[in-house]
Parts: C-alpha cells; sequence; structure tokens
C-alpha cells in the first residue's frame, strides 16, 4: 500500500474554544510552533520561520533591544515568542515589539508572566517568503485598532515597508535604508540593510 501525504495550509486556522488558560497552556506544550488566536476564537497555527527570515528577525530584535536597554526608563522590548492579550480579546505574537514602562509597570506581576494584557505601543512584523501580504496588513490593523502607536510591515520580498499609525493612511516606503522610530521610540532607527 503506497503511503500518502496530507498537505495541510500554512498558516492552518481552525476555530476552537478554549479559555484563556487552556490556549496558554496549548502554547507551552507546543513550545515548537507559534499559535495565534483571534478576537472571535479562530486559532491560527504557524511552523516555525525558515532560516533567512529567522536571521533577519534577529537582526531586528537585536537592533530594538540594544536602543532599549540604552534607555530602559522609556519601555520594554520583545521577541517575536513574546505573545500579548490584546483588548479585542485577540492573542497575538508581532515579530518585535516595545511597550513604555509606565504602561508595562501598571500590569501585575501575574499578567506579566502569562500573554500580558496589552496592545504593545509598537511593533513589527517581518514578511517571510510563505506569508500572505494581506494576511499581514490585516493583523496590523488589528494591533492599531487595539492601540499601538506605530507599526511596521517589512515586506523583504518587494523590499518595501508600510508603516502604520494612529490616525493616518497606511505610508508605503519603497527600499528604505533607515526607519525612524519617530516619536514612540524617540532616538530609534532601524539599519534595514541587514534585514530588507
Amino acid at each position: 500500500m503506497e503511503s500518502q501525504t496530507i498537505a495541510l495550509p500554512s498558516p492552518l486556522e481552525l476555530t476552537l474554544e478554549l479559555t484563556d488558560e487552556q490556549f496558554f497552556q496549548l502554547c507551552q506544550e507546543n513550545r515548537d510552533l507559534k499559535f495565534e488566536r483571534t478576537a472571535n476564537g479562530g486559532l491560527i497555527i504557524m511552523p516555525p520561520t525558515g532560516s533567512e527570515t529567522g536571521n533577519c528577525n534577529s537582526e531586528l530584535s537585536f537592533q530594538l533591544q540594544f536602543w532599549s536597554r540604552q534607555n530602559k526608563h522609556l519601555g520594554l522590548a520583545f521577541d517575536s515568542s513574546t505573545g500579548f492579550k490584546l483588548p479585542d480579546g485577540s492573542d497575538i505574537s508581532p515579530d518585535a515589539a516595545w511597550v513604555r514602562r509606565d504602561r508595562w509597570d501598571a500590569l501585575t506581576a501575574e499578567q506579566k508572566e502569562k500573554f500580558a494584557p496589552i496592545c504593545p505601543d509598537f511593533v513589527v512584523e517581518l514578511r517571510s517568503a510563505s506569508d500572505s501580504l494581506e494576511k499581514l496588513r490585516a493583523k496590523m490593523k488589528v494591533y492599531i485598532k487595539n492601540g499601538a502607536k506605530l507599526g511596521w510591515l517589512l515586506d523583504r520580498k518587494n523590499r518595501q515597508v508600510e508603516i502604520s499609525r494612529q490616525g493616518s493612511d497606511v505610508e508605503i516606503l519603497y527600499s528604505p535604508v533607515t526607519l525612524s522610530g519617530e516619536d514612540v521610540l524617540p532616538g530609534f532607527v532601524l539599519d534595514l540593510s541587514d534585514i530588507l
């Protein structure tokens, strides 16, 4: 008998009713996969990133963390393995994020230990070869709707950046060399030479 391979869509989207605690446990017990949850309870299962995207994401996180460490009093940086519980009920993991110190300090120790119930002030999504641009754009809208002040969608495939801000239309930059953190991340400049 010939064996057959079943191909599942990537990312795989399911609808499951899980409590916040059950969702957190699912993520903890399956660390080789990345899970997100939409506001209406849809479960999204994503595979690990490819090596090239992982390297670019590491560079992005390094630059953000380096700036954040020099400006500890302003806030904290987070990497792609961090989940946040947004006000609309979504549980999402940006590729990089930053939260103002006063907002972070207002959370309890227990809230900080799980998926913090807060929308980051700044988020980044780095498009991998298999990512749908439309889905990433929709995800960026969710961040902005939930309170993110600044969001960058880095599209390596098309060498462009889409900048989302509260109360503004999306700005598209083609082949930028650097990006400014504007007034959200004062003094932060992302060098894109090893990312785009």
